[in-house]
């Protein structure tokens, strides 16, 4: 909903708010805020709050180290973890340098950019987020352990699955902050459990993907838990995946569609330091239902992009190799540009993967891509892609790649 400043400066008056605080993250996704009082706000508007960009990865060092946070007034939304008396809100801000020029390591902006770039082919793209996570014990110091809330397996039900509460919890915390999450259920690992988003436009299903993530370890931890989204917090255990789901409007011909997955398959390894960023990522892949092949199929979820079974506004793909370590921002920005390089190419969708590829013979595979399988190969491909050279900055290529 679109508010103006004032009707902005009203609402903090009428409902007794005390902080806001001004959200952003760094380069990997790391969630960062400044809380500011309400007298600041106006300045806030007119001029952005400065702040030491050279303490934040990926946003440069000492000597050009100013930058500023302006809020979006669209983005208020009260944290409901917080007191009802001087109350908290949030908004997510755009980032400029001092002379009011967009800072090109602000990862929501890329993606605001790519947004653009597919509306100008007459294009939206919608995306649905999966993540899953573990909800690990405390000590009793308070400090997380590797201990599972649970021995549950997938979709079981209490008393055996004793997330359940905790995913309640987080349902009714996310509605009241205006977001719509869909369905939730106990996943196959220890303690392992998966909340799923409605799909939305690009840019509100990306910061809702980052408020998830603060939404869920505050309520696990007001609980007594520790919410774990790394790709393999357990040895042995499935991962945590980030299944992104992807569909176009308008609704495209049979071959478009095709040719958009078409243009995610040809991208994909370029893309992958991206979508699994750290050591832990490659411990998941290839592994318990996560992908290792470049291939597809419907409905086949061995597989790294499958169709699940829906048509009309439903019909869409799920990339399945990201994990939640990925900055959402940039991981929609890239599935972006890859549909769109599919599509403007024609590129022709290969011939689906139709059997299981986790019980595959080698001889059956040895015909497929595999993904990176290691950060260091990942980041490899990722330094010498043209296709990641026109899409971002070097500072986050750099960022990331180590260069």
């Amino acid at each position: 909903m679109k508010y103006s400043k004032d009707e902005i400066m009203q609402y903090l008056l009428e409902e007794d708010v005390k902080f806001i605080r001004l959200a952003f993250c760094d380069v990997f996704g790391k969630r960062k805020n400044i809380s500011v009082m309400p007298e600041e706000l106006p300045r806030a508007f007119r001029y952005g709050i400065a702040f030491d960009a050279s303490s934040i990865a990926g946003f440069g060092d000492e000597t050009r180290s100013d930058l500023f946070l302006h809020p979006e007034p669209e983005t208020i939304t009260a944290l409901p973890w917080r007191p009802e008396h001087g109350r908290v809100v949030r908004m997510i801000s755009h980032i400029t340098h001092p002379d009011g020029t967009p800072f090109d390591g602000d990862t929501r902006y890329l993606l605001q950019s790519a947004i653009a770039e597919a509306a100008k082919r007459g294009l939206a793209f919608s995306f649905g987020a999966e993540q899953e996570f573990y909800l690990f014990q405390l000590d009793e110091n308070g400090q997380p352990t590797k201990i599972p809330c649970d021995q549950a397996g997938y979709m079981d039900i209490a008393p055996e699955d004793r997330g359940e509460n905790v995913r309640r919890e987080v349902c009714l915390t996310l509605e009241q902050m205006g977001l719509r999450p869909e369905s939730s259920h106990h996943e196959m690992g220890p303690g392992q459990n998966e909340i799923d988003f409605r799909y939305a436009d690009a840019l509100t299903a990306a910061d809702q993907a980052m408020i998830f993530q603060t939404a869920v370890k505050t309520v696990a931890h007001r609980n007594g838990y520790h919410a774990d989204f790394s790709a393999k917090p357990l040895e042995g255990a499935p991962g945590n995946g980030f299944h992104i789901n992807l569909s176009v409007q308008p609704e495209q011909s049979d071959a478009v569609f095709g040719s958009m997955i078409a243009g995610i398959l040809a991208h994909v390894e370029e893309m992958t330091v991206f979508l699994n960023p750290t050591e832990n990522s490659y411990l998941r892949l290839g592994q318990q239902k996560a992908p290792a092949y470049v291939s597809w199929s419907r409905e086949n979820r061995s597989q790294l992009v499958r169709i699940p079974a829906a048509e009309g506004e439903y019909r869409r793909l799920e990339l399945r190799s990201p994990d939640p370590a990925a900055n959402p921002y940039l991981a929609f920005a890239l599935m972006i540009y890859a549909a769109l390089d599919g599509i403007e190419k024609g590129l022709p969708l290969p011939e689906p993967a139709d059997f299981n590829l986790f019980s595959a013979n080698p001889d059956k595979l040895s015909g497929f891509r595999r993904l990176p399988g290691s950060l260091a190969e990942a980041r490899k491909i990722a330094s010498e892609s043209d296709f990641i050279r026109r899409h971002l900055p070097a500072s986050i290529i750099n960022a990331y790649c180590g260069n």
